[in-house]
């Protein structure tokens, strides 16, 4: 499969990622609609949002500036090969 190139699909892509991930949280929420669960999730969102800006942007623009990962399997098998052995 090839690389979408078309900057409408990738806005497109973009919204529709955007879109999932807004209406999973609204029906979590509506289920479960106290602070505790909204807070939990919120958290759980800025934790995976500050670890996928760690495993691409950190990774590639101060410890490794040479390799660019394709997706978080590759950034997982580059640091699993990288690893000293135990």
């Amino acid at each position: 499969m090839a690389d979408i190139k078309s900057p409408t699909l990738l806005y497109l892509k973009g919204f529709l990622m955007l879109a999932v991930g807004v209406l999973a949280a609204g029906l979590l929420i509506a289920e479960h609609a106290d602070l505790k669960t909204v807070s939990l999730l919120a958290v759980s969102v800025w934790g995976f949002c500050r670890a996928y800006y760690f495993a691409f942007y950190v990774i590639e623009h101060y410890i490794d500036p040479g390799y660019r990962y394709a997706g978080l399997i590759a950034f997982f098998r580059r640091w699993w090969s990288r690893r000293p052995p135990s």
